[in-house]
């Protein structure tokens, strides 16, 4: 007869959070119109932005020029560039402020930076290509973004939208750039209203049943859950001449 044995576990409500689930006719659209906002910052770089090939490359044409003229100088960036995060780094980082800032933080004057300029207005969304990487390394995303949209319960909630492989080179050629993982758009980003309005009907907000469970200061029991497995057969050694 087989021998069973219990198991003890014991579960987290910390679990990792699932991401909202998104069609892939919403993803399309989502792609569509966030390359048509993000195309004009990838014209700039194409148009404006060169390599540098150091100084002595500048006096060489210089001189093959005949001129010693200061080089006319670009215009500047378009205004979106300033309402959006690039990178899985720049938009953790912000996430984690945000939350610090939230209820029991620092009120809005506060917040203020060294430089004197209010603080950057919040994320309306996060839009983060999940398959050409790692779950390990944006699996934290869900839990951020409802972190920071929970601290701040006037705003409206983070949209977090996980896109394929495919629309990560969409992206980074809208952007101009080699390599696009995670993009967070902040609120009244210039021309990105129809964005906005269309993740917020058809992307759902992040729901973590234990943060509203820890609100309410409850104590909740520990629950083990027992599991009958089998015992594998014990092994008999063999005995060397």
């Amino acid at each position: 007869m087989e021998k069973k044995k219990i198991v003890h576990q014991l579960d987290t409500p910390y679990s990792a959070v699932s991401w909202p689930s998104v069609t892939l006719e919403d993803q399309e659209t989502i792609l569509e119109l966030l390359c048509a906002l993000l195309a004009p910052l990838g014209q700039y770089r194409s148009t404006y932005s060169q390599l540098s090939k150091g100084k002595r490359d500048r006096k060489r044409k210089r001189k093959a020029a005949g001129t010693d003229h200061m080089d006319i100088p670009p215009p500047p960036m378009p205004e979106l560039q300033s309402y959006i995060d690039v990178g899985l780094s720049a938009v953790t980082r912000s996430l984690q402020e945000a939350a610090s800032k939230g209820q029991g933080g620092k009120s809005n004057s506060e917040d203020a930076l060294p430089s004197g300029k209010p603080p950057p207005p919040p994320y309306s969304a996060i839009f983060v290509a999940r398959s050409g990487q790692p779950n390990a390394l944006n699996g934290h995303l869900p839990q951020m973004a409802a972190v920071a949209s929970n601290s701040h319960p006037s705003q409206t909630p983070i949209r977090l939208i996980g896109l394929s492989k495919s629309c990560g080179d969409r992206l980074s050629e809208s952007l101009g750039i080699p390599r696009v993982s995670c993009i967070g758009l902040r609120e009244d980003a210039p021309n990105s209203k129809a964005l906005v309005e269309f993740t917020r009907q058809h992307v759902p907000t992040i729901d973590i049943q234990w943060l509203d469970e820890a609100k309410r200061a409850e104590h909740i029991g520990t629950n083990i859950n027992e599991i009958k497995t089998s015992v594998g057969s014990k092994r008999v050694k063999q005995r060397t001449a």
